[in-house]
């Protein structure tokens, strides 16, 4: 295989590690919180003005003033629907859990029962509840007298995120098998027609079957909320019912009525506002009034995110690694604000929810690899030479002063060797440039298998010279490093010219010995092999010399 080839093949196995990791980190949902950011910002500055097509009748504490304590017996609902009736309202939403018989008396249950039948348009919830402590759930139904009375029912089950905020919610649920819808959609239902077809949102598997005893879940859709708590107008309970909102207000409307004053019900945490919190009857209205105008967010499926997701990582990783990359902050910079805009034109153009978090956290990741790769790259060119691949005459320097102050300290001893070529110049005179940067190479692979600790440093010094560093090495030790040298550019036998007059290149080494003191300095190391080196030349080249051994 060629370079190339590998290189590229090296790079398409990374842009697949990276598009892996993207789509295993997607599935996960390790970054939902950033995810949940994200979505909140956007979603809390992307309102929209009511339609009138939901009035909400708000059991405030000025009905409570008014009325008295609560609850209050429930002919006085009976009273309130018949009021609804007369206005001619589409439906309403009575937003009360009425699992038990009135305290004042059965005929309160038939009378409301009664009013319901004659408004015939009224949608009462399903709630869910242990029967005892640590026992398993059970549907809570109205009494039967208002149940059978009620023209629909559904659940009013809110989803609450990991953090108590409530950004979505399941259109339908119930015990062991999702039959209910939501109260909202349970209510527009009275009018088929309203309702969107097909419903929208996440499906739940079909092959996962739920058990009798578990609130099965379908159709996950996020809430495209209006605005704020208190976009939606109300009317208060005690107005209506006295006959004090004129009935235009409430012709024609979806009616909710629901509990707003202070302490009686939970109120829930929205992307909309940080602090102030939105009671269940806002709630309903404005899923009423999403799925009325088409306005339900439906998150992408889990395998399209991560597809997507990996698609992008495999991309980006692709294009960084390119030999001719450039600019790759301003780039992965640009493709991490082009992942954030594409999530909100999908989710502003097509109400599709593409969490963006892993994708820019991972492009981000993938540029710290990348520049971390580039330093160390770029700290190893610093330290070696381009030709040789030998450490330079900076790294040289380095290692030698950081080894003599680690001997000064353990009292080991240290041995320093010298290399120079003989009649270099006249082999690269005679065979030219190409052969003598090859010889250069050769001779740099030979001192460089003989340098095989991990602390032991072969450098070129530059033109040719070498050197080698010897760590923990006496002189018999240094001496079999330099024959080894010595031995293996015999066998090499680089020679140059022709005939009778053709002639060796050939080594001589210079090495010093020594076990450093207070005193020992680089100078003195370098001293010594040098003068060692100029004993090698004088006494014929092709041979090493040694200093002495001892303490300086």
């Amino acid at each position: 295989m060629t370079p190339s080839a590998l290189s590229r093949l090296m790079r398409g196995g990374a842009a697949l590690l990276a598009g892996g990791l993207a789509a295993l980190l997607t599935v996960s949902g390790a970054t939902w919180r950033l995810d949940d950011f994200l979505y909140d910002l956007h979603l809390s500055h992307w309102t929209y003005a009511p339609d009138d097509d939901v009035v909400i009748v708000a059991i405030d504490d000025r009905s409570l003033n008014e009325i008295g304590q609560w609850p209050w017996p429930r002919d006085i609902h009976a009273q309130m629907l018949d009021r609804l009736g007369y206005a001619g309202v589409r439906g309403v939403a009575l937003d009360l859990v009425l699992a038990e018989a009135d305290r004042s008396g059965d005929e309160h249950d038939r009378a409301l029962a009664t009013a319901m039948r004659r408004l015939g348009r009224v949608a009462l919830p399903v709630t869910t509840a242990p029967l005892r402590q640590n026992a398993p759930p059970v549907e809570v139904l109205p009494t039967p007298v208002i149940a059978t009375a009620a023209t629909t029912l559904g659940h009013t089950d809110i989803e609450l995120d990991a953090e108590g905020t409530t950004r979505g919610m399941y259109l339908k649920a119930g015990l062991g098998e999702s039959r209910w819808p939501a109260l909202s959609l349970a209510l527009i239902g009275l009018e088929p027609a309203s309702v969107p077809n097909p419903l929208p949102g996440l499906r739940r598997p079909a092959d996962e079957h739920g058990s009798p005893y578990q609130w099965t879940r379908d159709n996950y859709v996020r809430i495209r909320f209006a605005g704020p708590p208190g976009t939606f107008g109300q009317v208060s309970y005690s107005d209506v019912l006295n006959g004090e909102v004129p009935a235009d207000l409430l012709r024609g409307r979806w009616v909710v009525i629901g509990v707003t004053a202070t302490g009686l019900v939970p109120s829930y945490l929205t992307p909309m506002s940080d602090d102030l919190r939105m009671h269940g009857a806002e709630y309903q209205a404005n899923v009423i009034e999403m799925l009325l105008h088409d306005r339900a967010i439906v998150p992408l499926r889990p395998l399209w995110q991560a597809l997507l997701a990996a698609a992008m990582l495999f991309a980006v990783v692709l294009l960084m690694l390119h030999p001719r990359f450039q600019r790759p902050l301003l780039t992965l910079g640009a493709t991490a604000l082009a992942t954030a805009a594409g999530s909100v034109l999908l989710l502003r153009l097509g109400d599709v929810w593409f969490p963006p978090a892993t994708t820019i956290v991972m492009i981000a990741l993938a540029y710290l690899a990348w520049l971390i790769g580039h330093l160390r790259h770029w700290r190893r060119e610093a330290n070696l030479d381009t030709l040789t691949q030998l450490g330079n005459r900076r790294r040289f320097d380095h290692v030698l002063q950081r080894e003599l102050s680690s001997a000064r300290r353990t009292r080991a001893p240290m041995s320093l060797a010298l290399i120079d070529v003989d009649f270099f110049k006249a082999y690269n005179d005679s065979e030219g440039h190409r052969a003598g940067d090859k010889l250069l190479r050769q001779i740099a692979q030979i001192i460089a298998s003989h340098a095989r600790r991990p602390r032991d440093l072969a450098a070129r010094f530059g033109g040719d010279e070498f050197a080698v560093i010897l760590p923990d090495t006496h002189v018999e030790g240094a001496a079999r490093v330099a024959d080894a040298i010595l031995a293996d550019m015999r066998s090499l036998d680089a020679r140059y010219g022709e005939g009778a007059a053709d002639q060796r290149v050939s080594l001589s080494i210079g090495l010093y010995t020594c076990v450093p003191g207070v005193h020992t300095h680089v100078r003195t190391l370098f001293d010594g092999a040098d003068a060692a080196l100029y004993r090698a030349k004088e006494n014929g080249r092709d041979r090493r010399e040694a200093g002495r051994l001892g303490e300086v």
